[in-house]
């Protein structure tokens, strides 16, 4: 038997083991959750907890970027924390989700993130360019109130603070975002192409109104107005569809662990990164009532706003913000 006879062989005798893997998960989740008084349960969490080790070190090694190998890591951090877990507390939680899950997830989510912001770019240059040769076409991506407002030269953001208070514009513009961000999510469940719709959608419709108020020589006031609260806001609708992604690939290749439990795994890693998506859109929110549409304040103040708030947002996502040390996880 030579080589790759016999790493075929050694992965096939590997994978017979996945019914004791789901066996051990969904005794941990019992256990976890609260729903078992079986004694045996919790006598066999520590034998699971040594084979989900033992097998995980071993996928590392024969499948190291295969979902087999996410799935046991998965399985393998459910059965430490219920093997380890202490009393619950909020602050402790929250410090372990900012500080430790939530880098984790985002470094997992790196591909996906690099093709959602790609996806992004080339269908705002698609909206730009077709706008821009035929500009009778904005009539798909524009209201007719905006159209008339840019044709008599002036943006439709123009008095924005003298209609409508910033603290109801705020909330207004937060709650849209927030909803945004969670249909993209959400929208990869339809095996990922609900997210690329999304996306591709708000991008030729970003890029066709850039060309058309370009058209009208107001480019430069919208990327004043946008600048400030834009660059965390079209980040996070990235960050976003990667889960939304990344849930979608689950679906579509769910590997050895079958697709339901693929798909639970995923969704629920995905999702974890949410819970840093509302407060950044909060806080992008807050900027696009109060800041943006501020007349009195120049293109390189609200650019200085902008760049600063996306570092904010890059070192939330670290967790250097809550003591760690470095972005990479395994």
């Amino acid at each position: 038997m030579n080589t790759s006879q016999r790493q075929h062989a050694l992965t096939a005798s590997f994978m017979q083991r996945a019914n004791l893997w789901q066996q051990a998960l969904a005794r941990a989740r019992r256990l976890a959750q609260g729903t078992t008084e079986d004694a045996a349960d919790a006598t066999r969490m520590a034998d699971d907890y040594r084979l989900l080790a033992h097998d995980l070190a071993r996928a590392r090694r024969l499948l190291p970027d295969t979902r087999t190998r996410e799935y046991l890591e998965a399985a393998y951090a459910s059965a430490h924390a219920t093997l380890h877990h202490g009393a619950w507390r909020l602050r402790a939680a929250l410090l372990v989700l900012f500080r430790d899950d939530i880098p984790a997830v985002v470094w997992w989510l790196r591909p996906y993130i690099l093709w959602s912001g790609l996806i992004l770019v080339l269908a705002a240059g698609a909206g730009y360019a077709l706008v821009q040769r035929y500009p009778e076409l904005i009539a798909l991506f524009a209201s007719p109130d905006l159209i008339a407002s840019v044709d008599h030269g002036r943006l439709w953001t123009d008095g924005m603070l003298n209609i409508v208070p910033s603290s109801v514009l705020s909330v207004q513009i937060l709650a849209n975002n927030i909803v945004v961000s969670l249909f993209a999510w959400c929208a990869g469940f339809f095996f990922g192409l609900g997210t690329l719709y999304i996306l591709g959608l708000n991008g030729v419709m970003l890029g066709a109104v850039l060309a058309f108020v370009s058209q009208h020589g107001l480019r430069d006031q919208l990327l004043t107005f946008m600048v400030a609260h834009g660059c965390v806001e079209l980040s996070v609708m990235c960050l976003s569809g990667a889960a939304g992604a990344a849930v979608g690939e689950a679906l579509v290749r769910p590997g050895a662990a079958g697709r339901i439990e693929s798909f639970r795994v995923a969704a629920l890693r995905s999702g974890k990164l949410l819970a840093a998506c509302v407060p950044l859109l909060i806080g992008a929110g807050l900027i696009e009532g109060y800041v943006s549409p501020n007349p009195h304040l120049s293109l390189s103040a609200h650019a200085a706003i902008g760049v600063g708030y996306w570092l904010f947002m890059v070192l939330m996502l670290s967790g250097a913000l809550f003591g760690r040390r470095t972005w990479a996880v395994r």
